[in-house]
């Protein structure tokens, strides 16, 4: 119970940093999103199912407080985790958490993440539609990507692994 309560609390907060300070971090127009570490983390401590489900409850929150579409976050986060979830492995957690592994789940996930909420989010947009996909896409995954190094290399201190294995 208590670490639902923790993971609730971890939810609030990065809901509060990603909607006040990262706007301030942009980067050519494009802005992490700093929940996809923190699902993958889930998924990968947890597993598919409870990542799953964070995943669809960090994204409703988020849609609740900064999107005009209500349930578009909810769905290409509960999307993202899902698929998230397929890189859990019980014996292989500190190992995949601490190395560059980690890194490589977030960009996938965050690039699944972003397709998927940039192909319904420019729905009926003018100008060309897939480019538009494609580039919000790369960029913001990019930017993820990059905020996803901090914590492998926190995790590869704390488990004592190497980040290159």
């Amino acid at each position: 119970m208590e670490q639902y309560l923790r993971s609730a609390l971890v939810a609030v907060l990065l809901l509060l940093v990603q909607t006040t300070f990262i706007p301030y971090v942009s980067v050519w127009g494009y802005l992490p999103d700093i929940f996809i570490p923190w699902l993958v983390y889930l998924a990968l401590r947890r597993g598919q199912i409870e990542a799953t489900v964070s995943g669809f409850a960090a994204g409703l929150l988020q849609d609740l407080v900064a999107t005009k579409f209500l349930g578009l976050a909810a769905l290409s986060k509960t999307i993202c985790c899902f698929i998230a979830g397929y890189f859990f492995n019980e014996n292989q957690i500190e190992r995949t958490l601490g190395s560059y592994r980690y890194v490589l789940i977030v960009t996938l996930c965050s690039l699944i993440h972003t397709v998927v909420y940039f192909l319904i989010f420019f729905q009926g947009a003018e100008g060309s539609f897939l480019m538009s996909v494609i580039q919000a896409s790369i960029g913001t995954t990019l930017y993820t990507s990059v905020i996803s190094v901090l914590p492998m290399f926190g995790f590869s201190q704390r488990y004592h692994t190497s980040w290159a294995q």
